[in-house]
């Protein structure tokens, strides 16, 4: 009998919602944000205080972090190209039909190139839903201050969220880092820790925290609801949410996380957050849905945010920004191919076992559900962008491991990427002979484990 027995049952043994531990924004964004954690990262990278590097990838200053589809704002995604399609199919192998995935190569984006398959099967996408919470709250934002946006910085920057009963629980640990004593700790979210909105949500996107997607979510729909008086007083918080009825807490969740999908141009029936992300959120609120995405419309989602069309320019620029990669690489993100490049990404995964003969079920191997979700956007070399594009993809591969998975396609992929949009050539006169890549001699790219369970 394995580690997990005590908690098996005849059907369903496990059903854990496991995000990723990553970093994002920008490491030079302290003096604009308040994000005390990337301050961290700042010192760690300039010698002040030790600790891990980044790659050559994650150096981007903010200023660089930019929109990329400004000029394309009219470009909707194009239908697949039959021959593109074929060559992301053949790295599925025999796995295929457990995955849905699409591709959109932008690196000569006025011809841009769309690969898709199953690209509208719809599965829980576990934590990338918290970009659609991102979506709600800057929604929120703007509508109560769609003209100013000193306004929104100033929200973002200096309201303070204290931590209470919507936090309980989750396991996952956020960085708390003291920029006086040079400390970092690195624990589970409590009652009573106090963060602005902007490492709140910084701690949703990176740490990819549930209590602090929790946190974020009762925000925006406190923001939503009092609109220019928000913030509120704690007093007034417990008040709202204990005397408020139940159906109409219900009414406000979906016109804060439902009704942006919407009016940001997706589509609600492939991409929706249906409720929070921990039990006593779920207790206090009931969202009325289920939650899941498609590949498809996770595309339409990191193409609107790159075309400056999720809420507007400023809003997409911050979700991308809270995006960047600036630490710890996993699952998709490990991968060795990616090192170099620049990278905006979430992940999300979910999985649940039974009992089954010399079968011993870990995180990532489920052998009833192994849900991995990947949304990334790659562009290198960082600050060039010869290559640019994006991936999305759902899978259920069983008994697999799925970040693994993840790591090996994002190999696969970028390696296309790269023999479709190669690099210029020196003059000589030698003759150059390209190599092409197919899913055997990808399958000699080295593989390396893309970290414990956080």
């Amino acid at each position: 009998m394995n580690k997990f027995s005590h908690i098996w049952t005849s059907v369903v043994l496990s059903a854990l919602l496991t995000p990723a531990v990553l970093q994002a924004y920008p490491i030079d964004g302290y003096e604009d944000t308040g994000i005390r954690r990337i301050e961290g990262v700042r010192r760690v990278e300039e010698g002040t205080i030790p600790g891990s590097k980044q790659p050559p990838g994650a150096l981007l200053p903010t200023a660089e972090v930019n929109l990329r589809l400004l000029k394309y704002r009219d470009m909707d995604l194009p239908a697949p190209d039959p021959a593109f399609t074929k060559e992301i199919l053949g790295l599925l192998g025999d796995h295929a039909s457990q995955y849905g995935i699409a591709v959109l190569d932008l690196s000569n984006p006025e011809h841009p190139r769309y690969a898709e398959y199953r690209g509208d099967h719809r599965q829980n996408v576990g934590s990338v839903g918290k970009l659609v919470v991102a979506l709600g709250l800057f929604q929120a934002l703007a509508d109560a201050w769609p003209d100013d946006l000193e306004k929104r910085r100033q929200i973002l920057k200096n309201t303070v969220i204290t931590a209470d009963e919507f936090c309980h629980w989750d396991h996952h640990n956020i960085r708390i880092f003291d920029v006086g004593s040079n400390k970092l700790t690195r624990r589970t979210m409590k009652d009573g820790d106090q963060g602005t909105l902007w490492e709140y949500l910084d701690w949703m996107l990176s740490a990819s925290s549930n209590s602090a997607a929790a946190m974020v979510m009762r925000d925006a729909m406190l923001l939503r609801h009092y609109g220019r008086d928000y913030p509120v007083p704690e007093k007034e918080i417990r008040r709202f949410f204990k005397e408020t009825p139940g159906k109409e807490l219900t009414e406000l969740f979906q016109r804060t996380f439902y009704d942006p999908v919407t009016r940001n141009g997706l589509n609600l029936e492939q991409l929706r957050q249906g409720s929070f992300f921990t039990r006593e959120g779920k207790h206090k609120v009931n969202g009325g849905g289920n939650s899941y995405g498609t590949a498809r419309e996770l595309m339409n989602y990191a193409l609107r945010m790159e075309q400056g069309r999720l809420v507007d320019e400023f809003s997409s620029l911050q979700i991308k920004r809270l995006l960047y990669i600036t630490e710890r690489r996993i699952r998709y993100a490990s991968s060795p191919a990616l090192k170099e490049s620049a990278l905006y990404f979430k992940t999300g995964s979910l999985y649940s076992c039974k009992k089954e003969e010399g079968f011993e079920c870990g995180p990532y191997m489920g052998n009833v559900r192994n849900y991995m979700n990947s949304v990334a956007i790659v562009e290198y070399p960082p600050g060039e962008n010869r290559l640019f594009y994006i991936s999305t993809l759902v899978s259920n591969v069983l008994r697999k491991n799925s970040a693994v998975d993840h790591q090996t396609m994002a190999t696969r992929i970028h390696r296309l990427i790269e023999q479709a949009n190669p690099a210029p050539q020196p003059v000589t006169n030698e003759p150059v002979t390209a190599a092409v890549v197919t899913p055997a001699t990808l399958a000699t790219e080295p593989v390396t484990p893309p970290g414990p369970p956080p």
